[in-house]
């Protein structure tokens, strides 16, 4: 099995579904305890119905631009309806946020195609603290597991903890690293690991960055730096440019993905810390406002907890 393999997501796993369901507890709690207490004496969805459902979106993180877009929706069902029961309130919700990511998120895991690139490189980016170098170890850890060569490269090279990190989770998952001296150009890093990868014959590159928002300016003469460098090497790369977001920072995870969307061409997203929150609403707010794939999302601790992200199991597991 290989790289592609893994990532055309077939049926979840119980496993993976159990996992899903207690990584997005304090969501469903906060979520639908508010829900049940704005219809409670109500029978129908109605206007002051509705003006509760939109503060408590707001209030999950959800952002005002994509509340107001799912209000509207159920404002329409409701009026083309005629009557609509406060006990259907539930599935309505899941019904539109589900059809609101389909239409934002083209591409899914059961369609989205690699193409045949090998070796397959991945730029991380995205600010310290978000869980960036955890998840580089994380799906290195499965796309080995899958049976692929994995080769990681320590291109934060600002920060003597970052490469420590990255070396740290290279030997758990066993996995070569490529690093250079503290203060190396990560340019250099990144193309030294480029190149690695043609001569080893691995199947995948995964490149760590420095995780400082200093400024857009700086930031995306860095990035743009890095890009340069590995596109010597293999022209087009790299194929994916994945931003790691810290989904307990809410807002903030929606700024940061402002600030890097506009600094480089982020392609997909990764989720972190959804077990350790009650805002995963910021999942669909970030698709929404974005149009960047959610790719991955992290529900746990474990080495195995980072999943593909998947809406309708997402939306199921938020409702269930």
């Amino acid at each position: 099995m290989g790289l592609f393999d893994f990532f055309k997501k077939k049926e979840q796993s119980p496993e993976a579904s159990e996992a899903l369901e207690k990584g997005l507890e304090k969501t469903k709690e906060g979520f639908f305890s508010k829900i049940a207490k704005a219809v409670v004496g109500k029978s129908t969805v109605d206007d002051e119905v509705l003006d509760e459902l939109e503060e408590i979106l707001v209030s999950s993180d959800v952002g005002v631009t994509t509340t107001l877009k799912i209000i509207e929706r159920i404002e329409k069902r409701v009026a083309r309806d005629k009557y609509v029961n406060t006990s259907e309130l539930n599935n309505l919700l899941r019904e539109e946020i589900q059809q609101l990511l389909a239409e934002n998120n083209s591409n899914d895991f059961e369609t989205f195609e690699y193409g045949n690139h090998k070796p397959y490189v991945i730029m991380v980016v995205g600010v310290n603290g978000v869980g960036k170098t955890t998840t580089i170890g994380k799906l290195a850890h499965q796309l080995k597991e899958t049976g692929n060569q994995v080769v990681l490269g320590a291109a934060d090279t600002f920060r003597a903890a970052a490469v420590d990190q990255l070396k740290l989770w290279g030997e758990r998952v066993g996995v070569r690293v490529v690093a250079q001296a503290m203060g190396s150009d990560p340019a250099s890093v990144a193309y030294d690991t480029v190149q690695s990868a043609i001569s080893n014959g691995d199947d995948v590159a995964i490149i760590d960055t420095a995780g400082r928002l200093h400024n857009k300016v700086a930031l995306m003469n860095e990035l743009s730096k890095i890009k340069n460098v590995m596109q010597k090497v293999i022209p087009g790369a790299p194929h994916e440019i994945l931003l790691v977001l810290d989904a307990s920072t809410g807002q903030n995870a929606i700024e940061q993905c402002r600030q890097f969307t506009q600094a480089t061409d982020v392609n997909a997203l990764a989720l972190t810390k959804l077990d350790g929150t009650a805002k995963g609403g910021v999942v669909i707010g970030i698709s929404d406002q974005f149009k960047i794939p959610v790719k991955y999302i992290g529900v746990g601790e474990k080495i195995g907890d980072l999943q593909l992200f998947n809406k309708k199991d997402f939306v199921e597991s938020l409702f269930s």
